[in-house]
């Protein structure tokens, strides 16, 4: 067994027992960490197969933005977990259910499957043919010219939710004072201010 078998099965052990243990920790917090540790573990897998920019990707996005994320929302809200795992019991059976049909198309999906012509060779890590782009070029030609308007339909819905989440979270409070932009830009300043003629002495 070579240094990339060892490597690949390193990182592909790594992924499932920290995925495992995402599920079963009984500490939030611990349950994010394993998350981390799942998410770089997966890129190192990527980065075996040559897809380095989704590597990338998944270190900068997953663990620099949402785990981290996760991990300050989870650390600062007081939420009672024990009693969320109490609750958790009646909802096993549809979980399960649930879980037995995205095996069973999972089991569709990858029956019929089919592999195209020159996967071998791009499957290789460092076997790009003699004039043709890298990986990383050829996904981004890809994403910003064919698939153009599906990207920034994507980012569009994305920017929908972000949005839609600040507006069912934003609380009105009334004893906070809140600047009006509008009045701020339509005082007549006449009105606004008050000049006092204060004679030496006298004070206001």
């Amino acid at each position: 067994m070579g240094i990339a078998d060892f490597t690949f099965y390193l990182f592909a052990i790594t992924t499932v027992v920290a995925g495992l243990f995402v599920v079963v920790s009984r500490n939030p917090v611990h349950s994010v960490l394993w998350l981390i540790l799942a998410f770089l573990s997966s890129a190192g897998l990527f980065v075996l197969i040559g897809a380095e920019f989704v590597a990338m990707l998944l270190v900068i996005v997953y663990v620099g933005a949402v785990a981290v994320l996760f991990l300050f929302v989870v650390m600062m809200l007081d939420v009672d977990f024990a009693e969320l795992k109490a609750e958790m019991a009646k909802y096993i059976p549809m979980a399960g259910l649930i879980g037995v049909i995205i095996l069973i198309q999972l089991s569709m999906a990858f029956g019929p499957w089919a592999t195209a012509e020159g996967v071998d060779l791009l499957a290789t890590p460092n076997a790009t043919p003699e004039g043709a782009a890298h990986n990383t070029a050829a996904l981004g030609a890809v994403i910003y010219d064919q698939y153009f308007l599906l990207f920034q339909l994507a980012g569009l819905i994305l920017l929908v939710a972000m949005i839609g989440a600040i507006v069912l979270t934003l609380r009105h409070r009334t004893d906070v004072k809140r600047q009006n932009v509008l009045a701020q830009m339509y005082r007549d300043p006449a009105k606004a201010m008050e000049l006092k003629d204060v004679k030496p002495g006298q004070g206001l």
